[in-house]
């Protein structure tokens, strides 16, 4: 432990400061490719599907307003929920959880592993976390010089710890964490919806087409609707396998990191030690108002600090006792005085 405290890295003899912004804009460009390239196969399918198959092939004029009206609520909704997935505000983790420079110094001279884990012990023993190391340490993150909160994991890509996070999702180029994770199962919703209405809608048209019937008008355009079915299919499977898992995820309250690895408690590593039941567990990302639940706009409860955990040893509930979090981050009393809530309504 003692080594990997802090890693100072020194730059090699004749290492240019130029090359190492040039190369680091260089890879925030890179970053970009994946959105770039689902918002490139997002515009092809709606050339394909409103100007191919609604305009040009459709000859109900019913039929293409039904069509057109549905196709792009799926739209609106789906690139909404994209758009919220990416840039949504991912906040820092509080300056308390920071060791002050008085502390690190400390940290960095201490000779052995043990006397380390004493002065984070020391240093953590009044805020408000409840897990631990597989060793039993308290959860420190030498990059970020820091106390990592419950549930916190630091992003190598983003290069900064991220509260609640799940995974660094590239086609969202961010985090999957706290603060977006409903925009992200709203987002995979309403994508697997997006590519079902458009494998239903464009299915008779390809069975048209794999029979010889489609007729020899715009022939050209008839590929287009073709291939948007393969598109969609294939996107289907996909989202369709990875919005289950997140499902799953919800309703035991864990994120994909915890999915590999339970929480380590003091009392021992815990794979439900964060749940709290099923429904109280969608509500705990997606919130108590059922209006807001399809609407990608935040409503999910807490602060990403401090959760709560059924069961507790007393030195863990005393630390956090005067924590206990409610759907905007303040600070509220304990469950037993709040009985009007937001978590009592859960």
């Amino acid at each position: 432990m003692a080594s990997s405290v802090q890693n100072n890295r020194v730059s090699p003899p004749g290492y240019c400061v130029c090359c190492r912004t040039c190369n680091m804009w260089c890879w925030r460009a890179f970053k970009w490719l994946p959105v770039l390239l689902i918002v490139s196969i997002i515009t092809w399918s709606y050339y394909a599907y409103v100007i191919q198959l609604c305009i040009f092939t459709i000859e109900s004029t019913v039929q293409q307003c039904v069509y057109l009206v549905l196709y792009h609520i799926l739209l609106i909704m789906f690139g909404w929920s994209y758009w919220r997935t990416i840039f949504a505000e991912v906040k820092l983790i509080p300056d308390k959880y920071k060791l002050p420079e008085s502390e690190l110094e400390k940290l960095l001279a201490a000779e052995s592993e043990d006397a380390q884990r004493t002065i984070l012990e020391n240093f953590a023993k009044d805020l408000p976390i409840v897990t631990r190391t597989m060793s039993g340490s308290v959860r420190y993150c030498n990059r970020c010089v820091l106390v990592k909160p419950d549930r916190a994991h630091h992003c190598s890509i983003c290069s900064r710890c991220v509260l609640k996070m799940d995974h660094h999702c590239p086609w969202v180029n961010n985090c999957v964490c706290f603060h977006n994770y409903k925009f992200f199962m709203l987002f995979l919703g309403y994508a697997l919806m997006y590519c079902l209405f458009i494998m239903a809608t464009c299915l008779p048209y390809f069975i048209r087409f794999w029979k010889g019937d489609f007729g020899t008008a715009a022939s050209a355009g008839r590929y287009h609707i073709v291939f948007a079915f393969f598109v969609a299919l294939m996107f289907a499977i996909s989202l369709g396998s990875l919005f289950g898992y997140h499902c799953y995820l919800v309703a035991n309250n864990r994120t994909t990191l915890e999915a590999f690895r339970a929480p380590m408690f003091r009392g021992g590593a815990d794979k439900n030690g964060f749940s709290i039941g099923a429904f109280n567990n969608f509500k705990e990302v997606f919130g108590n108002s059922p209006n807001l639940w399809m609407v990608p706009v935040f409503t999910s409860f807490g602060d990403g600090i401090v959760y709560p955990v059924p069961s507790l040893d007393e030195e863990s509930e005393s630390l956090i006792s005067s924590e206990r979090w409610d759907r905007w981050g303040e600070r509220a009393r304990p469950f037993d005085e709040r009985e009007s809530s937001s978590f009592d309504e859960l």
